[in-house]
């Protein structure tokens, strides 16, 4: 995964939520892609929320419970998501730990600020010890801190449902519910608003100077293509996006050999003409095939 810090001054929360406005403004980039210049009102935010949880589409249970399964066959060779709240490791891409049902890595703020959270609704956990540390060791590859027990204490403290409920919490403010409430601002059905919350997963939220960022390919994928809020086709709109998602993983080290997410998943699943996500879903990721039925 690759993951973007948030602008210093604001939590990753309102630089997501500032992200939204420009995009439901028509705005274009900003100078540095700084969106904590950007004035946020409750009454967008609140309108941002609402168009998010809105039980259709992909934010419907059933559709959700097959995103989070799709996103662990790409990610974790499983379908069992719930089994991922106590995975944690260093997989050597220069972010530190990597820990959670969506990769929080101790590198990029997202995991400090997952134990924050839980350490807020549940004070002195096993995890909350490790505060500091994280403070510290956000924005580098360090496990200054952390070990030798952060990794079993992670995993102990996975079995704890508040720790659980903290990942989901987490999940659908920062990654899911943006990437949802956008497309549907673009006018996507099911099948693209997983598109986008599986980019937004993979390579964080960012902005649209950002080309390695989901906000950057949403960016040129636009420029490629229209978008249906716009009178573009929905199919040729979502290929593109998939044609610049995929140009920029072939060229990242460490997401060239994870190219089935889109070739034998996604892209497959478009040229079916699923945009809805109906199943029964057949697709073979990392080898293995897989069916949601």
């Amino acid at each position: 995964m690759q993951k973007f810090a948030a602008h210093p001054g604001l939590p990753r929360a309102a630089v997501l939520l500032a992200i939204m406005t420009l995009s439901a403004c028509g705005g274009g980039e900003q100078p540095g892609g700084d969106a904590g210049n950007v004035l946020i009102s409750s009454t967008v935010a609140s309108q941002t929320d609402a168009n998010a949880a809105a039980a259709d589409g992909l934010s419907a249970p059933a559709k959700k419970e097959i995103a989070m399964q799709l996103v662990s066959s790409s990610e974790n060779s499983s379908l069992d998501w719930k089994a991922q709240y106590a995975y944690i490791e260093d997989i050597g891409d220069g972010r530190g730990y990597t820990g959670g049902i969506i990769g929080f890595t101790s590198g990029t703020s997202d995991m400090l600020e997952l134990v924050t959270a839980y350490d807020k609704i549940k004070p002195g956990n096993l995890l909350s010890p490790y505060l500091p540390a994280l403070r510290k060791v956000n924005g580098s590859a360090s496990h200054a801190g952390l070990d030798p027990n952060f990794v079993s204490d992670w995993q102990k403290a996975a079995q704890d449902p508040v720790f659980q409920q903290s990942q989901n919490t987490l999940r659908d403010n920062e990654y899911f519910n943006p990437a949802v409430s956008l497309a549907k601002q673009d006018g996507l059905r099911t099948l693209g608003q997983f598109i986008y919350y599986d980019a937004i997963v993979m390579h964080g939220p960012g902005a649209d100077s950002q080309s390695n960022s989901f906000q950057g390919i949403r960016a040129q994928a636009q420029l490629k293509a229209l978008p249906p809020s716009r009178g573009g086709n929905e199919t040729a709109y979502l290929n593109a996006f998939l044609d610049v998602r995929r140009a920029l993983m072939q060229s990242e080290p460490d997401h060239a050999g994870n190219l089935d997410r889109l070739d034998t998943q996604q892209r497959l699943f478009l040229q079916n003409g699923n945009l809805d996500l109906n199943t029964p879903l057949n697709w073979k990721v990392n080898g293995d095939s897989y069916q949601i039925r």
